[in-house]
C-alpha cells in the first residue's frame, strides 16, 4: 500500500502494532455495507462506470457470503479489515476494486464502519435489556403482595413488597435503556464522504450515502468527522452505568441466597459447586456479573484517556478505539442475559421474607405516623414516643404489635387500641399509598402502565 512513497517494508515490530486485523475483524459486515453504499453512490453520480459498480457490489457480496462461512482471514501484512476486504476483491474482480476507494479515505471509512458497529451494539442491548424489563414485571406482577423488609444501610428499615422492589430494579433498567437510546440519537449521522479530513474535490452525495445506511443525515465537519469518538464514549459510559445497575441487582442476589438470609433459591443453572466442600450453592453468576462491572468501567476509562490529549483529525492512537468497547459490550451482553436467567428462573422464599420483615420494629415507623394523625402528636415528638416504645418492646423480646395496650399507654395516654390496626407488616405496607408507593395496589398500577409502554413502544 505504501510502495509508492516507501522504498523498504515496515519491520516485524511495526508490522504487528500497526495491525488492527486481530481485532478491527469484527467490522466486517459493517465495512461491507458501507462500501456497497458508497460505489453505489459513485455510481449513480457517475464516477464510477456502471459495469464496475456491478462487478464491485457482486464481489463484496462474495466477501460477505465466505466471510460468513468461515471469517475474514487475518493477515498482519493487510493491517486492517478495510485493506483485507480490498485485497480479496482485488483477487474477485481485478483492477476495478483500485475504484472502490475513490473519494473516501481510510479515516471516514472506519469511522462510519465502528459507528455501525457501535449502533448495532446499542440495539442488542436495548433488545436485552427489553427482556429484563419484560422479565421483572412478570416477576413483579407474581409477588406484588409478597411481604419483605425494606433495608436502609442493609438493616431492617420498613416492610415493602417484593414486586415493589422489583420494580425498582425495573426503573433502574428504564434509565439504562434510555440513556442508549440518547447515544444512539446522538450516533446516528454519517462520517462517510469526508475523506481522510478535508472532505473531497468529487461530485459525492453523502446524503445517498447516509440513507442507504440508515443514518439520519450525513455529519457536518469533516475534520470533527474523522476524529470524534463521541459515540464510543456515549455508548461505554452508557454501559458503564448499566453494569452498575447489574452489579447491583447481583449483589442483592448473592445477599438473598446466602443462609442468613435465606430469601431466594438459585437455580442449579446459574450455581456452581465447591472442589472440596460438599454443600456449598454458590452464586458464580451473580459475582461474575458484580465483577464484569469493574471490567466494563475500566474499558470506558481507557477510551477516555486514549481520547483525552489528541489533536484533531486523526490520530494512529485511535486504532485503540475498537478493543475497549468490544471488550465492553460482549461482558455487558454476558451479564444482561445472566440477570435475566436469574430473574426468570430464582425461587423466591416468601417466608423467609416475611419473618425478616416483622423483625428489627419494621413497622415503627407506622406508630410514629398513627400518632401523628390519629393523636395529633407533632412528629418529632412522636418519634421520641414511638423510640420508648421500640426500646420496652427490645427489651420483652417481642414485636411491637404485641405489646398489651396497657404497656404503650404507659408511655403515652393517647395511643388506643386502634394503632393495633397499623401496626402489622401488612397493614403498614397496605398504607403506603402515595404514588409509588409499595401499597399491592400501587405496585399493580405501575406494572400495568409499565407494560402498557413496553408494549407501546414495541
Amino acid at each position: 500500500m505504501w510502495g509508492g512513497r516507501f522504498a523498504e517494508g515496515p519491520s516485524a515490530v511495526m508490522r504487528e502494532i500497526n495491525a488492527s486485523i486481530p481485532f478491527d475483524q469484527r467490522l466486517w459486515r459493517q465495512d461491507i455495507a458501507g462500501s456497497r453504499a458508497h460505489v453505489a453512490m459513485l455510481g449513480r453520480q457517475g464516477i464510477v462506470s456502471g459495469e464496475d459498480v456491478v462487478a464491485i457490489d457482486a464481489g463484496l457480496a462474495q466477501i460477505a457470503a465466505e466471510y460468513e462461512q468461515s471469517g475474514p482471514p487475518v493477515d498482519l501484512a493487510l493491517e486492517d479489515i478495510h485493506m483485507t476486504v480490498e485485497s480479496r476483491l482485488a483477487d474477485i474482480v481485478g483492477p476495478a476494486a483500485g475504484r472502490l476507494h475513490t473519494a473516501r479515505s481510510r479515516n471516514d471509512q472506519v469511522a462510519t464502519d465502528f459507528r455501525l458497529w457501535v449502533r448495532d451494539a446499542m440495539d442488542a442491548v436495548h433488545q436485552g435489556l427489553e427482556a429484563l424489563q419484560r422479565a421483572l414485571l412478570a416477576r413483579a406482577e407474581e409477588h406484588a403482595a409478597t411481604i419483605m423488609p425494606g433495608f436502609t444501610h442493609l438493616q431492617v428499615a420498613q416492610p415493602v413488597t417484593l414486586g415493589h422492589h422489583l420494580m425498582a430494579w425495573y426503573e433502574m433498567v428504564a434509565r439504562d435503556r434510555s440513556r442508549f437510546a440518547d447515544a444512539r440519537a446522538r450516533l446516528n449521522r454519517c462520517p462517510l464522504g469526508s475523506a481522510a479530513l478535508a472532505g473531497t474535490g468529487f461530485r459525492i452525495d453523502r446524503a445517498d450515502t447516509a440513507r442507504a445506511l440508515g443514518f439520519d443525515a450525513p455529519t457536518d465537519n469533516s475534520l470533527d468527522s474523522v476524529s470524534d469518538r463521541d459515540f464510543a464514549l456515549d455508548y461505554l459510559m452508557a454501559a458503564t452505568q448499566c453494569s452498575l445497575h447489574l452489579s447491583r441487582m447481583a449483589e442483592e442476589f448473592v445477599i438473598w441466597a446466602s443462609q442468613p438470609f435465606g430469601f431466594i433459591r438459585l437455580p442449579d443453572a446459574y450455581s456452581t459447586g465447591s472442589s472440596i466442600m460438599p454443600q456449598k450453592r454458590n452464586p458464580d453468576a451473580a459475582e461474575l456479573v458484580r465483577g464484569h462491572s469493574g471490567r466494563i468501567a475500566g474499558c470506558m476509562t481507557a477510551l477516555v484517556m486514549t481520547m483525552k490529549g489528541l489533536p484533531l483529525a486523526y490520530s494512529k492512537d485511535m486504532q485503540d478505539d475498537k478493543p475497549p468497547v468490544f471488550e465492553a459490550h460482549d461482558l455487558l451482553a454476558l451479564s444482561i442475559a445472566a440477570i435475566s436467567g436469574m430473574v426468570e428462573t430464582t425461587r423466591f422464599v416468601p417466608e423467609r421474607m416475611r419473618a425478616a420483615a416483622e423483625s428489627g420494629f419494621s413497622t415503627a415507623t407506622d406508630l410514629a405516623d398513627w400518632l401523628v394523625r390519629e393523636g395529633g402528636v407533632p412528629f418529632r415528638e412522636a418519634h421520641h414516643i414511638t423510640g420508648r416504645a421500640v426500646k420496652l418492646a427490645e427489651s420483652e423480646g417481642v414485636m411491637l404489635a404485641n405489646l398489651p395496650l396497657v404497656a404503650l399507654q404507659a408511655i403515652d395516654a393517647r395511643i388506643d387500641d386502634r394503632v393495633f390496626t397499623v401496626l402489622s407488616v401488612d397493614a403498614s405496607v397496605a398504607s403506603r399509598t402515595s404514588h409509588g408507593g409499595t401499597a399491592p395496589d400501587q405496585v399493580r398500577a405501575r406494572i400495568a402502565a409499565a407494560r402498557a409502554g413496553l408494549d407501546g413502544a414495541a
